[in-house]
């Protein structure tokens, strides 16, 4: 009895390795798959905080709390159900897809750089008179609207990537890494979009205090410093986005060919960043990595420069005259 006791404690504690085991395995995963989709976290950020200007003060935080709660929907309800019966039925078009999304994003990146070299007239305009139009609670909603299905497509690419860099595993490894990688993402987006949106606030807080102590005066100076420098930092943050975009759309395109066949660039590449890194050892690793970046931002941004003309020229009157047809 007590033999088959200790054969019973023996085979409970294999178990608890190999769940413990599994639990260390999705955990990689899934930060494996965060750091990935690092260039889509960054663009995302810096995106979103733009969907709350025009609006008072009290209603930017409940606004991005609405867009975080359609990104959790998008990434749980929609996309996570697609990605695993992806990965299990039709595992061989995850990299075709995901190079779709590669090419989405060097399309928007490049459009976004078209736009600051030669910006486009009247866009302002439409934005006033739409503004006048419409009330506050109608704009609010289709804000907050456009922002979800925005999100909607660099979800869908976090998720494709994310899917991407699981091994083939079990289902319930995988579903629960794809989820952590959801949750985790939008949680760290929308908390950061929401310290973005309201650090002027707290600049105008501290930078009005009276106190004649050193602290209050050194709480004016930061609060005043804040105020000024905020909407600086957005622009930069925006800048930052777009090049991430581009980086991580040209390089996902890249790796993309070489798996399916078309190895030359991605070997380019490696090459072009090898040959510099060897000319610095001092940072062979950190320069190396900065050349690859940059190749596949340059990528990016030649294949969006492709796109640009193709989608405005052929695609979106396509589009709309579909859309036409249907009503």
């Amino acid at each position: 009895m007590s033999s088959g006791l200790l054969a019973l404690l023996d085979d409970v504690a294999a178990l608890t390795k190999v769940a413990a085991a599994s639990v260390d395995d999705v955990v990689g995963y899934a930060a494996k798959a965060g750091a990935k989709s690092a260039g889509l976290v960054i663009d995302d950020t810096a995106v979103t905080p733009r969907y709350v200007v025009g609006f008072t003060a009290d209603r930017e935080l409940p606004i991005v709390a609405k867009i975080a709660v359609g990104s959790v929907r998008n990434k749980l309800l929609f996309l996570l159900p697609a990605a695993l019966a992806l990965g299990m039925f039709a595992p061989w078009a995850i990299t075709p897809l995901l190079m779709l999304g590669g090419a989405y994003l060097s399309f928007e990146g490049a459009e976004k750089v078209w736009e600051a070299v030669v910006p486009h007239k009247g866009g302002e305009e439409r934005l006033e008179r739409a503004r006048a139009v419409l009330d506050a609670e109608t704009m609010e909603r289709q804000r907050v609207a456009s922002a979800i299905r925005t999100d909607f497509i660099l979800s869908a690419e976090i998720m494709a990537i994310t899917l991407y860099a699981i091994p083939a595993t079990g289902f319930w490894p995988r579903a629960v890494a794809l989820a952590l990688v959801g949750i985790g993402i939008t949680a760290g987006v929308y908390g950061a979009v929401a310290l973005l949106v309201k650090a002027d606030d707290f600049g105008v807080l501290i930078g009005r205090n009276r106190s004649r102590s050193l602290l209050g005066a050194v709480g004016r100076h930061l609060g005043l410093a804040i105020v000024r420098t905020m909407p600086k930092f957005l622009e930069l943050l925006a800048s930052v986005g777009t090049a991430a975009m581009l980086w991580v759309g040209g390089g996902i395109v890249i790796h993309g060919l070489e798996e399916l066949g078309v190895p030359w660039p991605a070997h380019a590449v490696e090459a072009m960043a090898e040959a510099v890194a060897h000319r610095v050892p001092v940072a062979a690793g950190a320069v190396g990595w900065l050349v690859g970046a940059v190749a596949a931002g340059v990528a990016g941004l030649t294949l969006g420069a492709v796109l640009i003309p193709l989608v405005s020229g052929v695609l979106a009157p396509l589009w709309s005259r579909l859309s036409a047809f249907r009503r």
